[in-house]
């Protein structure tokens, strides 16, 4: 019992665990903000990844339209609803099923 008293009376100790519990609970970049700046990092590398995908997609993209004129055509045709002079388009719109 004596060594637990003078265990606790010890200034060092009682510094450290007082450094400790501000470091965790009060001080500005406490476990809780650096858990969510972890998350929130995470958070941005996936939409950084999933960008840089579509920019490289958007640019093959690109690419095959600027050299393939049936690109440009199916293009046309599915996006914008174009036709020739001897066609007819059908839009054909999907409903779903209402739950009644």
């Amino acid at each position: 019992m004596e060594r637990f008293l003078l265990l606790i009376r010890n200034k060092y100790l009682i510094a450290g665990v007082a450094f400790v519990v501000w470091m965790c609970f009060f001080d500005r970049y406490d476990v809780s903000t650096q858990y969510s700046y972890l998350k929130e990092e995470e958070k941005l590398r996936t939409e950084k990844e999933f960008y840089e995908s579509e920019t490289v997609r958007i640019e093959k993209a690109i690419i095959d339209v600027q050299e393939n004129q049936t690109e440009i055509q199916r293009i046309a045709r599915e996006r914008y609803k174009m036709k020739k002079d001897n066609e007819d388009v059908y839009v054909i719109k999907y409903v779903s099923p209402s739950k009644d």
